[in-house]
């Protein structure tokens, strides 16, 4: 069997947004095209303002920056996303 993919979504799941939906919709589909098992958790971005974020987020393979702002945390999210750039992680933003 295929290892498991760990997927972050950097952003605040907001449910009357058609875009979160089809960001995870588009993250199980490729997961089932390759053929692989995924676990996707959206962390939201006043988690990853205090310092310690780094343990919450290089749990995952790979992170992805949500699309939908204003996010609950700008700052957060910077953090997430210098997190990515600056430890050469698996990171896509929109």
């Amino acid at each position: 069997m295929a290892s498991l993919i760990r997927i972050g979504i950097i952003g605040d799941f907001e449910p009357a947004y058609h875009s979160h939906f089809a960001t995870n919709a588009a993250l199980y589909d490729a997961a089932a095209k390759l053929k692989r098992p995924i676990e996707l958790r959206w962390l939201p971005t006043p988690t990853l303002e205090p310092p310690g974020a780094e343990k919450t987020l290089s749990r995952w393979d790979g992170l992805v920056a949500s699309p939908g702002s204003p996010y609950k945390s700008f700052t957060g999210m910077l953090r997430g996303i210098e997190f990515a750039r600056t430890r050469d992680w698996p990171f896509v933003g929109t």
